[in-house]
């Protein structure tokens, strides 16, 4: 009996590589995503990964907008609260307005201590107030580390336009480079995976620390090139 359920197997991933012409990898293999938000940079994100195979739980304070995104995505997209999402992720994308942040850290920081965290939001002065200022000066991957004491924070997502990452995402070699920066190597490599499979390539500039390289008003933010036009355009090797 063990070995004929063995050769059943053994038939059922082949068949499902000469459907494919690669390697079938089981949704539940892949690492669960969170959202806090259900906006536009949540629905383009998101949708990339559900299309990719991956569970996405969207979540926002109105559970109707969350539900609304969820439903138009399909049977791989699910809505909660952000408590839900933050608990529901094995990464969390952060999808608000950056003045938001200080609120949602202290609401879910708990949930979220050792998961990886992954902050796609930008400050802008008119629109978010201090807190803008103080991720200006300090850069905004240290100011969103300090309201997630314990989670690994990396940065990414944040530099393109949601519309450009619509249009360019899985479009031909070379692909759009988006750059990523952060301390922990395993949330790193996570998200690594994740642009992999939203269609894009990564490219690590360094610790989380190195991401005002790709803030607003700095060299990386808004260029769309591919990754040795990055690096080059960024300093890096």
């Amino acid at each position: 009996m063990k070995r004929r359920n063995l050769l059943l197997a053994g038939l059922t991933a082949l068949s499902g590589l000469a459907a494919t012409g690669r390697p079938v990898r089981a949704a539940d293999t892949l690492p669960t995503i969170g959202v806090i938000g259900a906006g536009h940079v949540a629905g383009t994100l998101g949708g990339l990964w559900i299309k990719a195979g991956y569970h996405v739980m969207f979540s926002a304070q109105d559970l109707s907008s969350a539900k609304e995104l969820a439903s138009s995505l399909g049977p791989n997209a699910s809505a909660g609260t952000p408590e839900d999402a933050a608990d529901f992720g094995t990464v969390v994308l952060l999808a608000v307005p950056y003045r938001a942040i200080p609120a949602v850290g202290k609401k879910l920081a708990p949930l979220l201590r050792d998961k990886t965290v992954l902050d796609a939001t930008n400050f802008y002065p008119f629109r978010d107030g201090s807190i803008a200022s103080v991720a200006e000066r300090d850069g905004a991957g240290l100011t969103t580390q300090r309201y997630f004491p314990g989670a690994h924070v990396v940065r990414g997502f944040n530099s393109i336009d949601m519309s450009v990452l619509a249009s360019e995402a899985g479009r031909p070699s070379p692909r759009l480079a988006i750059p990523v920066a952060g301390d922990d190597a395993t949330s790193l490599q996570r998200v690594e995976e994740l642009v992999k499979a939203a269609g894009f390539d990564p490219v690590v500039t360094g610790s989380l620390a190195s991401a005002v390289l790709f803030q607003p008003g700095h060299p990386g933010f808004e260029m769309q090139t591919d990754a040795a036009g990055l690096k080059s355009g960024l300093g890096l090797h």
